[in-house]
This record gives C-alpha cells, structure tokens and sequence, in this order.
C-alpha cells in the first residue's frame, strides 16, 4: 500500500521525501513568513490495487494518447526514447506516478516546464510546477535511455524487453511494457498509441496498428506506426528483426504480416489462412474490432509463448492453425473487450480457448461437446492443474495463466452457457457482448449480468457457482 500527502500553504515550497518500509512519501512546506494556507491537490496513487499487481497503474489521471520516439541499437541493446503522454487529471494534483522499470530518466517537462521527479522501484514520481486541476487536459514528456530489462513473472516466463539473434521484441503481459516505455501500465487504462522507432539500415520495425511512415536518413532507418483504437498497454509491442514482410488484405482490413528469415517457409500455409479465420471469426463473434490486422513470427527462442499484441499477435516460431485462431479471437476477448483487472483474465482465454473448440467442429474434427466431454471424463491427464482453482479465482499472480483453470475450465464455463441457452442465443449473447463492451473494459461481474440480463428465462446460478466460481471438479457435466 502507497499513500502520499502534501501541504500546500502559500509559502515557499521544500520537497522531504522518506522511504519507510510501507512507502509513505510526504511533501511538506516550510514558510519563510506568515500566510494561509490548507490542502490543495494531492499525489495521485501509485497503483490501482489490481487484485494481483498491486503496484500497477497509478491513480489521479486518465490517459488518452502516447507518442513514443524510440531509437534502438542491437549491437549494444540500447534503447533511448522520448515519451509524450496526454492525460486528464482526475483529481486535484500535486504529484502523479508514471510505471518505468530500469533505463535511465534524463528529463521530464509537464505542459512544456520542467518538473521535478524521483523514483522508487517501478514508480517514476513526477511534480509538475504548477498542480494540476481536476479535470485539468495535460502533457508529460520524459526522456530516457539504456538497457532495457527482461522481466521474470510470477509464473516464471519473460516479459518486457527480449534481445533477439537481430533486435528484440517488446512483449507487455501483464507488466513487461514499463520496461521500454514509462505510461499507466494497467490494462483499465486504455489509450490511442503513435510509435515512431529508428533502426539501423536493413532491419525492420514492426509495432501495433498501421504503418504511417518509414524514412531512411544517415544508415538508421524510422518506422512510424499509429493505433487510431484503444489499446491497453500490455498489448504494445515492439519487434525489431530482420523480418520478411508483406502486405495484403482481408476483405477490406488491411493484413501486414512480419516473419523472421528461418520461418518464412514453415509459417507460409498458416498464415495464408489469416484472412479465412478473421472472416470465420466475424461471423462468430461479430464484426473485427480494429483497422489493421497481421502476425509477427519470430525465432523459436524469442520468447517462450505466442501473445494477442493488438492488431498483430506475436508467434515465437511458425503456429498452428489452431494457436492462430486462438491469437486471433483475443483481438475480440481481450484487445477489445478488455479485462478490468487482472482477476478477469479468463474472460481473454476462455472465449480464446473455446473459439478453438469452434473451428475444430467446424472443421469437421471434435465437437465442442466432445472436447467439453473429453475434459471432463479425464482432462486431468493433459492438465493436471484444471481443478486446482475455479477460473474466476486465481489463487495468486503466479497461477493467473495456469492453463487448466484459466483457458480448459474457463472454456468449459462457455459452452456451459451454449448448452443452456442453445446455439442461437448463445451467439447473440456473444456478438452483443462484444458489441456492448467494444473498445472498452468489463469484468466478470459485468459478463454474468450480462448473460443473465440477455436470457431472463434460464438459470444460471448452477454455472456460476459450480463452474466459475466452486472449488474442484463440479458434481456432474
């Protein structure tokens, strides 16, 4: 828990900062003569209290857009960027938290004056010279350079910058995205996106939405990208390589695609098919949500997991058709319609899992109700976690992407819903919900209220308790 006062009394300001073990940071005033005084604006806080990453995000302000300027050099992995972020204040503000983690911070400016800051851990602390109204549009700017780091998360994989054998990719979930860019790093914060990164001559940059300019000067070349749609933070990346790259459509969604040298040739069938899944995928789940679509496929030991970054998921390795469809559908459950905190992420992996279960009946193979069938009757075999935990209920940080609970029994709890409405109702419920929440932020409380609210008639209590929400492996199928 973080909590900051200031008093403000009409005198000269000194800035006292102490570091306690539970982080309390105190900005206090001394006069230099008589005066009133009282509390004016307040530090925002230093995390939004996600239930699993306390420290993510930062209270006080709402951001709107982020223009990045990135310049990056593989042979020595420095990355220097300049980051612009428009907000809105919503509080009176004396101070406000932006996440960065490592790199070096050389300036910031709010609304074009210079600002003081300090930083503790992952909070880079910002005071502007002037406080911020509530309500108040406004702009920081800060500059910073360095290394940037390869996080570990709870569960043991890497996140945020990953060296590659020709660049590196940024990868941001849930936390890695303050590792390469300071921001509100907290998926209930969404914001439009300008990504401009400079490369040596020869190598590609690849990042979310379109690609507005690309202009070579001087042996470094700038890629120029813009994201008109909200986009939370963890789905930003970066991927510098030397990518083959092409351009086509699906139906009149603009497809760019990026694959690394050694798997041009075994991702080429795969990938071909983008267009058919996104065009099965809109008749399933409504219309696609965004301007642009694609891939980025790295090497095989670029990262350890492929990842629904917005616009072009990121494969480590040619795909499947299967983990495509399910990269996919997250532009739908996840990019989207966004998890409010992280105790929803099986909102994302369910419906991505079960858009799985979809294809392969459509395909011909498996049913829903068998591979639902199979799960049951012995899905301990393959997962031996799928009854650990209910998928609403994670126990900590460190099980939030456990696949048992959190994509098998997360689907499991969809076709729950399928068998008791019917097939028809079922996919209203889905294209309205993706249409209700589009571009926007839901959690579980508002999926079941939403569910219930679409089939007045059914009884839904048995799968929420059961399934979502019931310890171990329900009493019957």
């Amino acid at each position: 828990m973080s909590r900051s006062v200031r008093l403000v009394p009409a005198c000269t300001s000194l800035l006292v900062t102490l570091s306690l073990s539970l982080s309390f940071s105190l900005a206090l005033t001394a006069c230099s003569g008589g005066g009133g005084g009282g509390v004016q604006g307040t530090p925002g806080g230093s995390g939004v209290r996600d239930p699993y990453f306390p420290k993510a995000g930062n209270g006080g302000y709402d951001v709107s857009h982020y223009s990045l300027r990135l310049d990056y050099e593989p042979d020595d992995e420095q990355l220097s960027g300049t980051a612009v972020v428009t907000a809105r204040a919503t509080q009176d503000l004396s101070a406000f938290d932006l996440d960065l983690t490592g790199m070096d911070v050389e300036e910031a400016t709010v609304e074009g004056e210079a600002a003081r800051w300090n930083r503790v851990g992952q909070e880079l602390t910002v005071r502007p010279g002037d406080e911020l109204d509530d309500g108040e549009t406004f702009e920081v700017r800060v500059r910073y350079s360095g290394t940037p780091q390869t996080l570990t998360d709870p569960d043991g994989s890497e996140e945020g910058w990953l060296p590659t054998e020709t660049g590196a990719v940024g990868l941001g979930e849930p936390n890695g995205s303050m590792a390469w860019f300071p921001g509100n790093h907290h998926p209930s914060d969404k914001a439009t996106y300008d990504i401009a990164v400079t490369v040596p001559e020869g190598l590609q940059a690849v990042s979310n939405g379109e690609l507005t300019g690309e202009t070579t000067t001087g042996g470094r070349t700038t890629f120029s990208w813009h994201t008109a749609e909200p986009m939370a933070s963890y789905l930003a990346t970066v991927a510098v390589g030397d990518y083959k790259v092409s351009r086509s459509t699906a139906g009149d969604v603009p497809v760019y695609t990026a694959v690394a040298p050694g798997q041009v040739k075994a991702s080429a069938k795969v990938l071909a098919r983008l267009p058919e899944v996104l065009d099965w995928a809109e008749t399933n789940f409504g219309p696609y949500p965004f301007s642009s679509a694609g891939a980025i496929v790295g090497g095989e030991d670029d990262a350890g997991y492929a990842l629904e970054t917005q616009n072009r998921p990121f494969f480590p390795g040619a795909p499947d058709t299967g983990l495509l469809v399910h990269e996919l559908a997250h532009q739908w459950f996840g990019d989207s319609v966004t998890p409010k905190t992280w105790r929803d992420m099986w909102l994302n992996e369910g419906f991505a899992t079960y858009a799985e279960w979809l294809w392969e009946e459509d395909e011909g193979g498996d049913t829903a109700q068998e591979t639902f069938d199979a799960l049951y009757d012995h899905g301990e075999e393959t997962y031996e976690d799928l009854w650990a935990f209910p998928p609403a209920k994670p126990t900590s940080a460190a099980h939030l992407s456990d696949e048992g609970p959190v994509y098998q029994r997360a689907a499991m709890v969809v076709h729950k819903i399928r068998q008791t409405v019917g097939d028809d109702a079922f996919y209203d419920i889905v294209q309205g919900w993706t249409a209700a929440h589009r571009h926007g932020n839901a959690d579980t409380d508002d999926f079941t209220a939403y569910v219930e609210e679409q089939a007045p008639d059914e009884d839904f209590d048995a799968i929420w308790e059961d399934w979502l929400y019931g310890d171990g492996k329900p009493g019957s199928p």
